[in-house]
C-alpha cells in the first residue's frame, strides 16, 4: 500500500506496507497469530476498507503515520488501529497521530477495547462495532 504524505498531498515513493488476504496463511507459515494481533487487526480493517470501496493509502504527517487515509469519491476516512489503547502512552500515540489533520473529515481509533474512549472529535470504535457499522461518518 502506498504512503501519502498528508502535508505536501503527495504519495510517497518508498516505505510501503503489505497486507495479505488470508491471515490462516500466515497462521501456517509464520504461527501464532497473537504476537502480532496489532498487524492481523490492521490487515482485518484494510480488507473491509477495500471491500467497501475505499482507496486506501498509508499516510504520513511530519513524524506522525496514519494508518489508513480513505476515500471514495472524494469523501475521505482516517483511520487509527491498536490491540488496546492500555497505556496513556498508546492513547496518546493513537489520537495524536491526527493533531496536524485540519480537515474535517471522519477521524477513527479502532481498538479491541470495550469502552468509548473518543475525543475531540476523534471516535473510538470497538473494532467490531466499527466493522459492522453500515457507513462511517
Amino acid at each position: 500500500m502506498k504512503r501519502e504524505d498528508l502535508q505536501g498531498k503527495q504519495i510517497l515513493a518508498s516505505n510501503e506496507k503489505y497486507y495479505i488476504a488470508d491471515h490462516g496463511i500466515r497462521e501456517a507459515v509464520f504461527g501464532g497469530n497473537m504476537r502480532d494481533i496489532n498487524l492481523i487487526l490492521e490487515n482485518i480493517v484494510y480488507l473491509e476498507l477495500l471491500r467497501r470501496g475505499y482507496a486506501v493509502t498509508v499516510g504520513r504527517s511530519g513524524e506522525k503515520e496514519i494508518d489508513f487515509v480513505c476515500d471514495k469519491r472524494g469523501e475521505k476516512l482516517y483511520v487509527q488501529v491498536a490491540y488496546l489503547l492500555a497505556s496513556q502512552e498508546t492513547v496518546a500515540r493513537e489520537f495524536g497521530a491526527y493533531d496536524s489533520i485540519r480537515d474535517n473529515f471522519p477521524k477513527y481509533v479502532v481498538s479491541l477495547d470495550e469502552f468509548d474512549m473518543s475525543r475531540n472529535g476523534i471516535k473510538h470504535r470497538n473494532i467490531r462495532d466499527f466493522l459492522l457499522a453500515k457507513e462511517w461518518n
